[in-house]
């Protein structure tokens, strides 16, 4: 659906982007994090056929950049990070003037415009004013207006941005739902925590250059060096003998007590670590938790782009 192979872009001797290599399939929904001048914008800019790439190639539907940008167009919605709304056009004018540019006409542009607001949940704001709108419905139409032609392929730069907290939500439940109907959609953002909880797949850039591309779990994984537990007993007063049972343990490399709990550093390449609840327990140790500690996209994200590992 979405393939870039070397994707390089240079501004004289500096590159903007370098070598950057995608594959995206239908209903993959890709989070692209980067911090600002990263080159998120720039690689979709190129997809989306508005920018050239120095070298490389980039195809949306077995369609290149460089030889079929017409055909790419159609296949393709656009929504950038900051965009305008004509002052004296209601939201419904707004649709149907785009819609009319998509050449979408008579009942059809009607029946297009009503399934767009029902979408974005933006029916009963139809015949307001478009720039009364709030910057969190003034973002869902942009994606109503980005959504017209049916595109099969969404690049959405910053959707999240400057949102407050319910219209992020709200934001984010939209972007699930266009995941659902099979659309391959790459969206960027700096808010890191909300994309490992709606996207599949995550590509992390810096300085103009892909540092990981992989599933969520996958990235998370990568920058994890050794596998961490959190053991709560049922009593906080034995928190220290599950330290004297642990410490000395062959797969146990640390263990640092917490508040209620015991956090368990293995070591390095231990994966099976099922002994050591039934240890605890023969020992006479009765626990409430005995949990993998989770790594969030945010830490994963931090480490990745310091070339340097969380520390654990």
């Amino acid at each position: 659906m979405i393939k870039t192979v070397d994707l390089t872009k240079k501004y004289g001797d500096a590159f903007a982007i370098k070598s950057i290599d995608l594959d995206l399939q239908p209903g993959d929904l890709f989070g692209f994090i980067g911090p600002n001048g990263a080159g998120k914008t720039t690689t979709m800019r190129i997809i989306a056929t508005l920018l050239e790439p120095t070298h490389g190639e980039a195809y949306v539907c077995d369609h290149s950049v460089h030889t079929a940008p017409k055909e790419i167009r159609r296949l393709v919605g656009y929504m950038p990070d900051f965009f305008g709304v004509y002052d004296d056009m209601t939201v419904v004018e707004y649709l149907e003037f785009f819609a009319a540019a998509y050449r979408i006409n008579g009942q059809d542009r009607k029946n297009r415009v009503d399934e767009m607001l029902e979408i974005v949940d933006l029916d009963f704001k139809r015949d307001a004013f478009a720039n009364t709108l709030s910057r969190g419905q003034t973002q869902r139409l942009g994606l109503a207006r980005t959504l017209l032609h049916d595109p099969q392929v969404l690049l959405l730069d910053e959707p999240l941005s400057g949102l407050d907290p319910r219209a992020r939500i709200e934001m984010r439940n939209l972007l699930r739902k266009l995941g659902e109907m099979g659309k391959t959609i790459i969206v960027s953002s700096h808010i890191l925590p909300e994309l490992a909880d709606v996207c599949n797949k995550v590509g992390i850039i810096d300085r103009g250059e892909l540092k990981q591309n992989a599933e969520v779990t996958e990235v998370i994984r990568m920058v994890r060096e050794h596998t961490v537990l959190v053991v709560t007993p049922n009593r906080p007063d034995e928190m220290q003998r599950i330290i004297d049972q642990l410490i000395g343990h062959h797969k146990v490399q640390d263990c640092e007590p917490g508040d209620a709990s015991v956090r368990v550093v293995l070591k390095p390449d231990v994966d099976d670590y099922s002994d050591l609840p039934q240890l605890l327990i023969e020992n006479g140790i009765a626990l409430r938790g005995f949990t993998e500690e989770e790594l969030d996209l945010e830490s994963a994200f931090m480490a990745l782009t310091k070339g340097t590992s969380t520390r654990m």
